[in-house]
């Protein structure tokens, strides 16, 4: 058999198997009664999918910004939007009364975008090589965040901020940095020593945030 023949019936091998694990649904509501995976949840019965499956009004009232870091994120993830489940997509809205901060934090499973609605949002990120990228945004620019790097929001102007930003998952995944060291239950002693604060500090953030140990 001549070689291009033999080339080709290959290529056709690999199209095939590459190409029939493809989805033949036109999309995969979430079971939200169903288990969770990292693929997603299991797709609800095509019988019983609505058309409220794909709406979410969620994002058109602001998040409530009276707490500790003055501002409010409401999230249109698959746990709350069945439709984005398997798409890749989702999105949340941010509101920041004055002086509001998003803390530090980073979404393991996505990439963000996100496009300034109202104010002034100080935001930037943190690469794996220490390289801070800060910008100032100010209404209709748009910044973005690469996926599981460290990043923040700062409302700086005098008047309530909102943004809306996207993201490259159905279920990005969330944690804040403040939270994760000062939240839990581990000793003051040992996050002195993991972190180079000294015990008053430690103790003191876990009060705040609700720590123990």
């Amino acid at each position: 058999m001549p070689r291009w023949q033999i080339l080709f019936l290959f290529s056709l091998i690999f199209l095939s198997s590459s190409t029939s694990n493809a989805s033949v649904n036109d999309f995969c509501v979430a079971d939200l009664k169903g288990p969770d995976s990292p693929s997603g949840y299991t797709c609800k019965i095509p019988a019983m999918v609505t058309v409220s499956d794909f709406v979410f009004s969620g994002l058109a009232k602001g998040g409530n910004t009276t707490n500790i870091i003055s501002a409010a994120v409401t999230p249109a993830f698959v746990a709350q939007f069945p439709g984005v489940n398997g798409l890749g997509i989702s999105m949340a809205r941010l509101d920041l009364a004055p002086g509001g901060v998003i803390p530090f934090h980073t979404h393991p499973g996505a990439s963000e975008i996100l496009v300034v609605t109202r104010g002034i949002i100080k935001a930037g990120f943190v690469s794996s090589a220490n390289s801070v990228y800060l910008k100032t945004l100010h209404k209709g620019e748009v910044m973005v965040f690469p996926q599981g790097l460290l990043h923040f929001q700062v409302n700086v102007a005098k008047i309530h901020s909102n943004a809306f930003v996207s993201f490259s998952s159905a279920s990005p995944g969330l944690q804040i940095l403040d939270f994760a060291l000062f939240a839990n239950d581990l000793p003051s002693e040992l996050v002195a020593q993991t972190t180079f604060l000294d015990l008053a500090t430690i103790k003191k953030l876990k009060g705040v945030l609700g720590g123990t140990g």
